[in-house]
């Protein structure tokens, strides 16, 4: 009799925002504008620091990097959810919900060491300007990326795997829009001690240290930047670091709603709300930070677009001359 409250879990059903059907064409708009909007920029992002030979510093390297991170971010999970409202369903698959619960953890990993390794990287500029070159250098760049990749996989397979052999009981309803961790943990008829264990121990220290290490950065930052003389100089010290320092307010303030706030205060409403602040707002959020408050970002960016427009330009004038007739001593040219 016991076995009958188990069931193989061949799909799971994500409630979304609201179950109300007269609201699901507003949340669509919304999140597909977001989605666009989110997923442009970072994109924008990217392309104006490869093509801005100024901007290919260590700093602006895992600035790139964050924005590929967000980018995958936010498609491990709208895209699923604009289908399924479009198809008028709320299922996903047990393979499609492992998935993404390993690429969300992967990517939210990331998005924590990146923020890390550019704390170091303003420490270094500041406090050591004159070894800078050296101890960020290239390969110390690529290094700091590639362990930062494999740790994150490593710790996102760890939890798709103990997840992968947990059996579920006859409720398969996750009250967010995408599939997370601990909400399927309370689906779980199987004993979970190890999973909770691992997010305590492992989860823990993958949040914590990095969060440290950005703490006692930015303390060394404000300590060195207090000792400078002129008041142009602080300004110009500080104004380097504004547009990471805002980010990381944004990323932490957004964990800290979903992950660790009393459960006392939690309900499915503001659960759900704080998991769309943190996994859509904020990657949509970041390349408005970085491109309003950094002068080399706004520069690479109207760059950017004055070369499309010489291209798109360049291409208008080609497309008249190839259709001169042949003979003609008389070349059209654009107006």
């Amino acid at each position: 009799m016991e076995e009958e409250n188990y069931t193989s879990a061949s799909e799971f059903i994500l409630l979304g925002l609201s179950s109300q059907p007269e609201r699901q064409d507003l949340i669509f708009g919304l999140f597909l504008v977001m989605y666009l909007v989110g997923a442009a920029g970072n994109l924008l992002i990217i392309l104006a620091i490869g093509s801005d030979s100024h901007l290919h510093t260590p700093m602006y390297f895992f600035l790139s990097n964050l924005s590929l991170v967000d980018f995958c971010f936010i498609s491990s999970t709208v895209p699923k959810m604009l289908v399924n409202i479009q198809m008028q369903t709320q299922s996903i698959s047990y393979c499609g919900c492992l998935t993404q619960i390993y690429f969300c953890i992967l990517l939210a990993n990331m998005d924590n060491f990146l923020l890390m390794a550019m704390a170091y990287d303003r420490y270094v500029a500041i406090c050591h300007p004159l070894h800078y070159s050296t101890m960020m250098s290239l390969q110390i760049c690529a290094l700091m990326l590639g362990s930062s990749w494999l740790i994150a996989s490593l710790h996102s397979l760890l939890h798709t795997v103990l997840m992968a052999r947990l059996e579920f009981c006859a409720s398969n309803v996750i009250p967010y829009f995408f599939c997370d961790l601990i909400p399927l943990l309370q689906l779980s008829c199987s004993n979970t001690q190890l999973n909770q264990l691992m997010i305590l121990l492992v989860g823990g220290l993958i949040v914590l240290i990095p969060f440290l290490a950005i703490l006692v950065s930015y303390t060394h930052i404000v300590s060195a930047v207090l000792k400078v003389p002129s008041t142009q100089g602080k300004q110009k010290a500080f104004s380097t670091c504004g547009s990471h320092l805002a980010v990381i307010t944004l990323f932490y303030g957004t964990i800290t709603g979903v992950y660790l706030s009393p459960s006392s205060s939690h309900s499915t409403d503001k659960d759900s709300l704080a998991s769309v602040m943190y996994m859509v707002v904020t990657p949509m959020l970041n390349p408005f930070i970085y491109c309003l408050r950094n002068k080399d970002m706004k520069g690479a960016t109207r760059k950017l677009f004055s070369i499309k427009a010489l291209s798109c330009g360049q291409l208008a004038h080609f497309y008249q001359i190839s259709r001169c007739p042949s003979g003609s001593d008389k070349i059209p040219y654009p107006s």
